[in-house]
């Protein structure tokens, strides 16, 4: 593939090397095979272009053509190109100004008249001093009796050409010709631009019409991004990309701007191409897609993407859902689905008030209601109806945040952290062939009767507002921040949802946690950095760039350098009340209609039995595959799966806790490889739990196609 080339002022279009950006794009820093290389400018001119690979003239190497001329598919897309650009300018100027045709045949014709006077030529033979053209005057003479004839000739031919066709093809063929003489004169009588301005770059030009690479060039200068004398590099030309321009392009050398620098100023660049900040979508280019540091993916929009009625979800229709794979979410400016796999994952949604947060968490619930083998945990702090047909199938379901849904709501939580533990040390006795990382498969799953759960909490500040003590909101946050932080490798899905992201009504040792967030619009920068992470907006994820009519619309951030704006799906009330009852239908057929939904109200109001203590549960995570662990290397282990939890215990600290945990240790000393040390042994651990707790007993039958019989609430 032929090196990228620097489009400076000098540069035509015609000149960039166009083609499909791949991942085997060369370095444009790389020398060319042949060739000399252009003279490198002064090294004091701060300002000068980067040398770039010399081309030799076509009159040196006859054999090296353009490429638009050998090779088919270019050319094609550039007559294609040229001709709809032409056709849209065309219409355009019609439809804008009636009077631009009048003035383009006025300008036509004014050229038209200096040539035929041969003014041209007078021009360049006149002398400079006196004026006067001398003997000269005759060879003007001969030239304007020649131009005279052409334009009789052309006139001529022209007339006839057109009565022929009118009498061969049809009446309409001088309609259409009349068309297309009136479109030119339209285009050559468009306002003239601002003097000093850069070609095709003005405050009249329209996105839809056009976009050339000097436009892009103006942008990046005026933002501060290019030297005055610079360009950018394009790895591929601007080429028509469905509703929008599409262009891959390198900031140049020597700059010291990369790509995050020009992501920084996205609101500068929408501004110098005459769009809004929502039209431009910027990312950078990885390394593993063939990119560097100065590599930029852009795409403008024609106009608003994320205006119009929303995709209607494909979970409306589903008759049932694997939520072991990536969750339909929605789709981005450009129409690609977006998908969220949730699994070992966390959520967290936030925004202003009717914005369609709560229909965009929703779709997450769906899915999961959708899937008999998920069990629901939903607390709604509103106590609205936009929750209230996940009754059908909701194994625990809290609605408003008054003084009873608080006490369920820690209920829940201790019986979620419960199951967590006892999941955790089950797992240390299954064998690695069954349990190779230490977490919910869904062989497992089905042979042990442990589904997926699925915790979702709605309006998570009225419940941290409602609590008066602060050592009571303390001890909340900690169990909600320990069921995101270590709940996930359990097979727990935590989505919690806030309209006020603040440290008070969501304290950000619980948002820190969560590995994914979606905001709706927000009033600023800080507020869209409070629910999507701190300094996401610098790297493009402000959700603050949204208007009050993108409704549905918001910013996903799926890792620490991946985001996305997403126009989620539509799923309104009615049909979320169609996918529940669905739901429990599934839930019947498979014997996992557990919790409320099936009647067990005693349960929900605390009644779990008994429960591994969460010391046995971390202690018992700890050890992994070993039988035997050294106390120090334990209090590391534990320190890595909750610092907060466990970063101020020592040895005798441990000792304690255990005992009162019900551990009687058989030995203090344990010997690994030979050495003796103060240390634990598993089966001490387990011996705290009874055996008809921790009894890894598959369910008679089960299999990873047959479901088991439920165990109960």
């Amino acid at each position: 593939m032929t090196a990228p080339v620097r489009l400076d002022k000098a540069d035509a279009v015609g000149d960039v090397v166009p083609g499909p950006w791949l991942p085997a794009i060369p370095d444009p820093d790389s020398k060319p095979a042949t060739g000399p290389a252009t003279p490198a400018p002064p090294a004091s001119s701060p300002d000068a272009p980067l040398p770039v690979p010399a081309r030799r003239p076509l009159a040196d190497d006859p054999l090296r053509l353009p490429v638009w001329l050998t090779d088919t598919t270019v050319a094609r897309a550039r007559l294609d190109h040229g001709g709809r650009m032409a056709t849209r300018a065309a219409v355009r100027s019609l439809r804008r100004s009636p009077l631009a045709i009048l003035r383009g045949v006025w300008r036509g014709g004014r050229v038209w008249w200096r040539w035929v006077r041969a003014e041209d030529l007078a021009d360049e033979l006149r002398d400079a001093a006196t004026g006067k053209l001398g003997k000269d005057v005759f060879l003007i003479r001969d030239h304007r009796r020649i131009r005279w004839y052409l334009t009789g000739a052309t006139l001529a031919t022209t007339g006839i050409g057109e009565t022929v066709a009118a009498l061969a093809v049809g009446e309409w063929v001088p309609v259409v010709s009349g068309l297309a003489a009136a479109g030119t004169a339209a285009v050559a009588g468009r306002r003239r631009r601002t003097p000093g301005a850069p070609a095709g770059y003005g405050a009249d030009r329209d996105i839809r019409v056009g976009l050339a690479p000097e436009h892009l060039n103006g942008a990046f200068r005026a933002a501060g991004l290019l030297k005055p004398a610079a360009g950018l590099v394009l790895c591929s030309p601007v080429l028509r990309d469905g509703t929008g321009w599409a262009v891959v392009a390198d900031l140049p050398l020597g700059g010291g701007k990369t790509a995050a620098h020009a992501i920084a100023k996205a609101d500068v660049l929408a501004a110098e191409l005459g769009v809004d900040e929502i039209q431009l979508i910027m990312s950078r280019v990885r390394a593993h897609q063939g990119g560097h540091g100065r590599r930029l993916s852009l795409w403008i929009a024609d106009d608003d993407p994320y205006l119009g009625p929303s995709t209607v979800s494909p979970l409306v229709d589903a008759d049932t859902f694997d939520f072991w794979t990536a969750v339909p979410f929605g789709r981005d400016a450009r129409g690609n689905r977006i998908t969220l796999g949730m699994l070992w994952e966390s959520a967290f949604f936030g925004g202003l008030p009717r914005r369609g947060k709560t229909f965009s968490m929703r779709l997450l619930v769906s899915a999961g209601v959708l899937d008999p083998w998920v069990r629901l945990y939903l607390a709604d702090g509103k106590g609205g109806a936009d929750f209230r047909p996940a009754a059908k199938v909701a194994h625990r379901y809290i609605r408003g945040a008054d003084d009873e849904d608080l006490a369920a709501l820690e209920v829940m939580l201790d019986e979620l952290i419960a199951e967590m533990s006892r999941r955790f040390a089950l797992f240390a006795t299954l064998p690695t062939s069954m349990c190779p990382e230490g977490k919910l498969t869904p062989d497992i799953m089905r042979r042990y009767m442990m589904p997926l759960v699925l915790v979702v909490i709605d309006e998570l500040q009225e419940y941290f507002e409602a609590i008066d003590e602060e050592k009571d909101r303390r001890r909340i946050i900690g169990k909600l921040a320990r069921i995101a932080r270590r709940g996930p490798a359990a097979g727990f899905i935590p989505i919690y949802a806030s309209q006020r992201p603040d440290a008070k009504s969501v304290p950000t040792k619980l948002r820190e946690i969560v590995s994914r967030r979606y905001s709706t619009q927000v009033t600023d920068k800080t507020s869209s950095d409070m629910v999507l992470g701190d300094g996401k907006a610098a790297m493009g994820a402000d959700a603050s760039t949204l208007s009050e009519e993108h409704k549905g619309v918001g910013v996903l951030v799926t890792g620490p350098a991946n985001h996305v704006t997403v126009k989620c799906d539509y799923l309104d009330n009615p049909a979320f009340d169609v996918v529940c009852s669905r739901g429990r239908v599934l839930r019947v057929a498979a014997g996992t209609l557990t919790g409320q939904a099936a009647g067990d109200i005693p349960s929900a109001a605390g009644d779990v039995g008994y429960t591994i203590p969460q010391i046995i549960g971390d202690v018992m995570e700890a050890f992994g595959s070993r039988s035997r662990i050294w106390t120090e290397d334990l209090l590391s282990a534990l320190v890595n799966l909750d610092e907060d939890g466990y970063g101020d215990f020592d040895p005798a600290m441990l000792a304690a806790e255990l005992d009162r945990a019900g551990v009687r240790r058989t030995t203090k000393q344990v010997k690994i490889d030979g050495e003796n040390r103060a240390g634990y042994l598993l089966r001490d651990i387990e011996g705290a739990i009874p055996p008809d707790v921790l009894a890894a007993r598959p369910v008679e039958g089960a299999d990873a196609t047959s479901p088991p019989a439920p165990a109960g609430g």
